[in-house]
This record gives C-alpha cells, structure tokens and sequence, in this order.
C-alpha cells in the first residue's frame, strides 16, 4: 500500500487538562474536526448516496452499468437487514461478460477445508444457510446502448434479517474510507493505542461510542497490514516536518528582510533541528500599546501532521474585534515551552505586560504565567469552561445534566465570593460529585473563572461570546486545508492584510487619514459638519447630555455598550447617605442594591458592582449618580481611550496631537461614508470606485513617509465576514 502526501491536519486538543490519558474532551457545538475541505467532501458524499430512497428491486427494472445495480441492491439489503455479494459472472467472445449474480451473504454453504497443521486450529461456524435471496442480471445492446436489466430477482431469505444498528456491523459494511485510513495511520504513527485510535475518531465524528463504520478489529487488523507502510510514512513526516519548518524559518527571515519592524525568533534542538517558533508583525506591536492590555492566548488547536501546539495571541480593538499580536508554535504542552513562548511574546511586544491573561485550563501554562507574568491576572475563558461540561458531566448525571448545567451557570454568575463557594458546595452534594475528578479541577481553579473572584479584572469585554465568535471564526479560516506551514504563515499574513484595508469598501472601521492636503482645500469646514451628521446611525434612546456627549467621543461599538447602561440607569433609585456615598437599587427591588462611592473633590465614583473596573464602561448604577449630581459629561478618566474613537487613528506610539488627529479622522470618515453611498447606486459606479481605491491605495504606498505628517497604520483587526 502507497501513502500519498498528507494534509496538514489540525484538531483541538481532545486530551483533558484533568491529566488523565483516556480522558478526552469533546466540545459541545463542534462535531467535525478542522481538516481540508476535500476530506470533509469526501465524508459527505459518502454519507449521502446511502441516505437516498431506495425501493425492491424488480424484473425488468434496467441500470447502465452492473456496478450501478450493484449499488442499488448492496443499499436495498442494507436497508432491509442482510448484504450481498458477488457470485458468478458468464462471458461470451461476442458480449465479453453478459450476466452477473448478485446474492445474499448467506447463500450457499462453506465447502470443507483441509484443516492446517497445527496443535489448535481455528474451527470458525460459517454464516452461509443456503438463502435464495438474489438478483440475476443479464446485459443487452439497444440502439447501440449498453444495459442491464434485471432478469431474476427474489427476496425470499430462510434467516433472520438484523436491525439496522446490527446489520452496519456486517463485514460488507465495514468499511475504512481513506479520509480514516489516513487518520489512523497518523494517530498510530504518534503511539497511539487502536483503543484510543477509535475513541479519538468517535468524538471528532461526533457519534457516540460503537456507532463508527467499522469497529476496533477492523483498526488492528488495518493497522497491522499497514505496519511497514507506518514505518515508512514514520521517516517521510519526520522528514517533511523538518523541511516544512525550515521553509517557514526562511519565510520569517524573507520577511524580516522586507519588513525591519517584523520580529521572529525560534528555539533549535541538539540537532539543529527548528523546535519552536513565534513571530509577530510590525502594526501588531504598534497595536499592543493600547489595546495589549488584555491578551487572550488561544491554544486550541494542535497539527497532528507536525505535532506542533499552536498559540495565537489576540487582543481586544476599541470596536470589539479580536486583534492578532501574534503566532507560535511549540514542540509540545510542557511548562518550558510554555515559558519560552511567554517571554519571545514579551520580547516582542517591548516589555509591556498585560493586565489580564485569558487562557484555557493548562496545569503547565499556569505555572509558566505565574513565572513570567507575576502581575498579570490569570482567567480562565468561560467558554473553555461551559464547552468541556457535557463531556465531563452529561454520562455520570444522565437525565439530571440539564438541571445540572442549569444550576452551574447560575453559579457561574454569582458575585459573593463566600455565596459562590456555599452554593458549589450545595451543587456538588446535591449531585453525589465528592469524589469527582472534573469538579475538584474546577475547584483547584476557582480563582481564574467564577464571576465572583474576576470581577475585578480588567477584561475589556473579551468574554462574550461575540468576541469568540470572532476569533473562533478566524482560527478556522487560517487553519483549513493547508499543505504545508509556509501556507499557513501566507495565510496568517494574508488574512491580516486583507483585513486592514476592508475598511476601503465596507467602512466598518475608521483606519488611515487622508493627506493633510484636505485642510488645504477648503473641505475641513463642511467635512466636518457632514462628519457629524454622518454619526447619526448611533441613535439616542434618552435626553441626557450624557449619552449625546458619549456618542461623540466613543466607537459605536463602546457606545453601544455605555448606552445600554444608560436606558437601564432610569430604571433605579438613589438613598443618599451621610457620607456623601449612594445606596443605588431597583425600582422594582429585582437585584438587590449597590454601594456608589461618590468623591467629588477628584470627582472620583467606584460602585460595588466593579463593572468599570471589569470592562472599562461605567455601570447603571454609577450613571445613575451621575445624573442626579447633574453632571452633562461623564468625566474624562471615565471614558478610557481604548474605547475612544480617536483610539483607531492616533498613532499608537506617539498620542501627541490627539485633537488634530480627531478632526481629521472626522474628515476622513465622511468622505469615504459618502463614497460608498454614492457608489452602491449601480454595480458600474461600485466597480469604478473600487478601481480608483485600488489604484490610489498603491500610489500612496509608493510615496515617501515623512515623519512630520505620517498616521501609522492602526491595529489589525479581523472581523467575522
């Protein structure tokens, strides 16, 4: 048997953080793994020609072709409990092969066999009973047309016909498409055991244990046939990981050479071999100044091809997209690698440290963040957390996970430490999970992921499930199909070029400024008037000052954020107490009460909810005050310049001049929103103007950069579409 060149294929990490080999981890929502579309194709159509309606065969029924007709009865008798085989064919010198028989798998009966000399042979009952069941074809020539016809058929059996989970268990059925042939090679190359082989397929199938095409014999027996050719394929991906990461290291060094500002650096093992490997761009430090403050570190997925780990680090834009800062790959998941990847990732971004680290449950990476970022908070994703519940929990509860699952993200949720604790104590009595070894993981890290001990983390928003959403959304499209990592470190760069010029033709983001010939023109003035009536999209659902004062300075995404805040801030009651602070509640009295320290010598609000210090935006209740102390404009050290607008255009290592970049913001933002408004008239104005935007985004690369009136070029942010 041949093996062809694989794939390099990537699958999320199924090994659970719980240290215990045979468990694995199957995300909910995610039943296929990422591999290449043409294997994804192939599954499908596969899957599909035996989904089609299939009727009782008939005399005289007709097929192009006896394959044809043989397909049609192997899918009739799969359907009806039995499967068929070939048995004699009759041949003329004029016709070649004009008759074919096709019957039961238990037609006939064993014929005698000398039995082989050994102590103990094998003496295996055979299933043949002598069953009538059959279909006789016999072909014809008619205008010229070769065709089949039916000319004998019955479906008479004198055997028991098997269910339809037993009959896919019939030998004729079991069958390993090379898409898992692959697969398997692959898995048993890395040392893994058959067992695990078809557990690992199962959960990437997304079936439930038992319900593969074939069973666990079928893997040793295709395992053991292919034994040499595993040694073989063994030595080529040795050797195709060795000069793929070469190709990669020189791809980094090509770059290094056409870009100063890209960093790289790798690590190399006694045999001078790449071991592991992390780069960065140049608009990603540039980025990291303002919005590295919270880093999520995604270490999702791994290249079983390679056996490398992938890490990407992503940050949060003031519009709420995920912001690549940068890639590595590791030679495995131990604390060392882990440390390395930490300090090249610092090295990179300058020195500058995150507050807040969001990552999965890793034992190893723990420990490397706790070295490296001693300042640094550590949370664990909530999605990392709720994706693993089903499998650690939905067999040991049964019918009682959903009430479970119900109950646990009530937990999630809650803002007492102490409340937290008492009621998982009460969750996990109530459900019999003492012994548990799942749940006494989630309490060993208890401090990284409840609400109640992050609270006060800085998180900018990087827990919803859009900003997943997003980053789930660009992983997958960086990470299908791709041959070789040279590939994917032309994608990683693709993608990101291709997002920092959408904002040409969709005006989702405000990225480049114009040249500062506008000013020169006369168009400032009026531009900036229709600037401000071109923010109009982001309505104002009240009357306070507050909110109009906010839309002009926020991004719509941080204003939208704020503004919801603020409509529910009319919903509550203020006390004053005698020390100038706020008791804040509900009208209603639905979610208890907050205290709203209130400072105005320094103009100072903290409220006991700590949203501001949780996302950056100030909560309903400090809103609340707010108003009542009659304030138009919330104050200036409310309304963090990450969420700013002026955030997406200033350059990010030099924030002098910050008015002057505004205003020219404005201008530039207007003119391209008219831009596109006039050119989506007709499909000849749009192509027109993408054409000159082309056209005019090359000439402005071309020209020299003078430091006096250089904008740098804003974050790369990576958007859904």
């Amino acid at each position: 048997m041949t093996m062809k060149s694989s794939n390099n294929i990537w699958i999320r990490r199924q090994q659970c953080p719980c240290g215990d080999w045979k468990c694995y981890v199957k995300y909910e929502g995610d039943d296929q793994t990422l591999i290449s579309s043409q294997l994804i194709k192939n599954e499908t159509a596969s899957t599909s020609s035996s989904s089609e309606a299939v009727f009782m065969p008939y005399v005289g029924q007709i097929f192009k072709s006896d394959d044809d007709a043989f397909e049609y009865y192997s899918n009739f008798a799969r359907k009806n409990g039995f499967s068929i085989r070939k048995a004699r064919s009759t041949e003329s010198q004029n016709l070649g092969i004009y008759r074919r028989d096709f019957v039961c798998y238990r037609s006939g009966f064993n014929q005698p066999r000398k039995k082989a000399n050994v102590e103990h042979p094998r003496d295996r009952k055979s299933v043949r009973c002598g069953c009538d069941a059959k279909l006789y074809l016999t072909k014809e020539i008619v205008n010229g047309l070769t065709q089949w016809y039916v000319s004998q058929f019955s479906n008479v059996h004198n055997h028991e016909l098997l269910e339809d989970d037993q009959v896919r268990l019939l030998p004729a059925y079991r069958k390993i498409q090379e898409a898992d042939q692959e697969r398997i090679l692959l898995l048993s190359k890395a040392g893994f055991p058959v067992n695990r082989i078809v557990k690992l397929l199962e959960l990437e199938k997304g079936v439930q244990p038992g319900q593969l095409p074939f069973i666990e014999k079928d893997v040793r027996n295709f395992v053991r046939t292919c034994k040499k050719t595993v040694q073989d394929n063994d030595a080529l991906l040795t050797e195709k990981r060795e000069n793929d990461t070469m190709d990669l290291l020189e791809a980094c060094k090509a770059m290094a050479e056409r870009d100063s500002n890209f960093v790289y650096d790798y690590t190399t093992d006694e045999n001078s071999k790449v071991e592991n490997i992390s780069w960065s761009y140049a608009d990603s430090v540039r980025a990291s100044t303002i919005f590295g403050d919270v880093v999520t570190f995604d270490t999702t997925y791994r290249s079983i091809t390679y056996g490398l780990l992938l890490g990407v680090w992503f940050g949060i834009d003031n519009h709420g997209k995920p912001m690549f800062l940068g890639c590595v790959l590791l030679q495995d998941e131990s604390s060392n690698s882990f440390t390395w990847a930490l300090q090249t990732f610092l090295r990179f971004m300058r020195g500058r440290c995150p507050q807040t680290i969001l990552t999965d449950i890793d034992s190893s990476l723990r420990d490397a963040i706790a070295r490296e970022l001693p300042n640094t908070k550590h949370v664990i994703c909530s999605w990392h957390v709720l994706s693993k519940l089903s499998s650690w929990f939905s067999l040991p509860l049964g019918s009682q996970y959903e009430e479970f699952k119900a109950e646990f993200d009530m937990l999630f949720h809650l803002e007492g430490v102490e409340e937290f604790e008492h009621q998982w104590n009460h969750l996990v009595a109530r459900f019999g999970l003492d012994s548990d070894k799942h749940i006494a993981l989630l309490f060993s890290y208890r401090t990284a992921w409840p609400f109640s001990y992050i609270r006060g983390y800085f998180l900018a928003r990087s827990m919803t499930a859009e900003f997943y959403q997003s980053l789930d959304a660009f992983l997958k499209r960086i990470l299908s199909g791709q041959t070789c990592l040279q590939l994917f470190f032309d994608q990683v760069c693709w993608l990101g070029m291709k997002e920092k010029f959408s904002f040409l033709l969709m005006i989702l983001q405000f990225k480049h400024i114009l040249n500062i010939c506008f000013w020169q023109v006369g168009f400032a003035a009026d531009l900036r008037n229709q600037s401000r009536e071109g923010l109009q999209y982001m309505h104002l659902k009240t009357c306070l000052p507050i909110e109009e004062n906010a839309r002009n300075v926020l991004t719509p995404y941080a204003f939208n954020a704020l503004q919801h805040e603020i409509v529910l801030s009319m919903q509550y009651a203020t006390t004053e107490l005698a020390n100038g602070s706020y008791l804040v509640r509900h009208y209603k009295k639905m979610d208890g009460e907050y205290l709203v320290i209130w400072l105005p010598q320094d103009e100072q609000i903290h409220c006991s909810c700590k949203e501001f210090e949780h996302s950056g935006i100030l909560c309903r209740h400090c809103l609340r005050v707010l108003t009542v102390k009659n304030y138009f404009e919330i104050p200036d050290k409310y309304v963090l310049f990450r969420w700013r607008l002026e955030s997406s255009l200033v350059p990010v290592e030099d924030q002098n001049g910050q008015c002057s970049s505004d205003e020219c913001a404005q201008v530039f933002h207007s003119l391209a929103e008219t831009l596109l408004t006039e050119s989506l008239f007709t499909k000849e104005r749009f192509n027109y103007v993408h054409k000159e935007l082309t056209r005019l985004l090359e000439h402005v690369r071309e020209m020299p950069v003078c430091n006096e009136f250089v904008l740098n070029m804003a974050p790369n942010n990576i958007s859904e579409s």
